[in-house]
């Protein structure tokens, strides 16, 4: 009686096969890919809606929105002067549920107090956008010598000072006053966003990944610096001022020509833009305005036509008006 004979693959059927297997997963990958993304962007707005509510029950419960950041002295360099430094993000623990916490900081004294530095650690999922880049769940914050002022957690949003005039640090005029809702010691009103709720925003998504900031405080003395993935040039050892820590102003989104690497600037790593929170708790979708339209015979900067819609959203009372779909 014959054995039957046992019909193997040859190298060509097998070679096929796996050709077809990677053709599949090539097409598959960036739709799997895509959705993730979807899912990822839709959390990072999520995340702004909550804090959209936290600051809207911070406004009923006091009467006006948090301060920027808390300085007890006047202006005077924006780098030595921002103590006890809370930030917009601190004094809305209360209202993210996050009582037990907020009774952890020791608001009496300066943010780089040693009874802060536990709770300066603490991470929160609803200050991080999942499309962010991270290097870990705290990082430090130096001087600018090497000298380590703090040790905080990170954050993937920003309150915005208002439009591009605003300089974060220094204000309208070395002031440390902003044309928009969160800056220096601000307690601006609802009443006082004129140019309405929709039509002004409160925060700016700002990726880590690009600018290393955090919800915890304008640290004194401290410094923010290039995330490792800023795609601007310059110096990566480039840096700014505290308040750049926790606020940014509406300039350009996601730049990627900016000569002070856009520090101070929204940016996020969703495709084609980034999210904006409203005074009325809405989120939108900002495109990048990666650039400037150059330079004006007079030396000032020749604006892109996105940049200024995004400059009249960041100011409070600017008089402006933005149609739907305007950007």
């Amino acid at each position: 009686m014959r054995k039957p004979v046992r019909r193997a693959f040859t190298l060509i059927e097998l070679l096929v096969v796996v050709a077809i297997i990677a053709l599949l997963v090539g097409l598959l990958l960036p739709a799997v890919q895509q959705a993730r993304e979807a899912a990822r962007r839709m959390q990072c707005k999520n995340n702004l809606k909550q804090l959209g509510l936290a600051l809207q029950n911070y406004e009923s419960a006091h009467g006006v929105f948090p301060p920027g950041y808390i300085a007890a002295g006047p202006l005077i360099n924006g780098e030595t002067d921002t103590s006890p430094g809370w930030s917009w993000g601190a004094m809305l623990l209360p209202q993210l549920d996050q009582a037990p916490l907020s009774l952890a900081l020791d608001f009496k004294q300066p943010a780089t107090a040693l009874a802060n530095t536990t709770a300066l650690q603490t991470s929160l999922p609803v200050f991080l956008c999942p499309s962010d880049q991270f290097t870990g769940a705290t990082f430090p914050v130096g001087d600018g010598l090497g000298a380590t002022m703090a040790t905080v957690a990170p954050a993937s949003y920003a309150g915005s000072v208002g439009s591009d005039a605003a300089d974060v640090a220094l204000g309208l005029n070395n002031n440390g006053l902003g044309d928009g809702v969160l800056f220096r010691d601000s307690a601006v009103r609802l009443a006082d966003v004129t140019d309405g709720a929709s039509q002004t925003v409160l925060i700016l998504e700002r990726a880590w990944g690009n600018a290393q900031g955090t919800w915890t405080a304008a640290v004194p003395n401290g410094v923010i610096h290039r995330g490792l993935f800023n795609p601007c040039p310059g110096s990566d050892a480039a840096t700014g001022l505290p308040p750049l820590l926790v606020l940014a102003h509406g300039h350009l989104m996601n730049t990627t020509t900016d000569t002070d690497s856009g520090l101070d600037d929204p940016s996020s790593f969703h495709s084609g833009g980034g999210h904006i929170l409203m005074a009325d708790g809405s989120v939108q979708f900002f495109k990048s305005t990666p650039s400037d339209a150059g330079i004006n015979p007079d030396g000032s900067t020749r604006y892109t036509a996105l940049s200024l819609i995004l400059q009249a959203l960041c100011t409070r009372a600017g008089n402006e008006v933005v149609g739907n779909g305007a950007f």
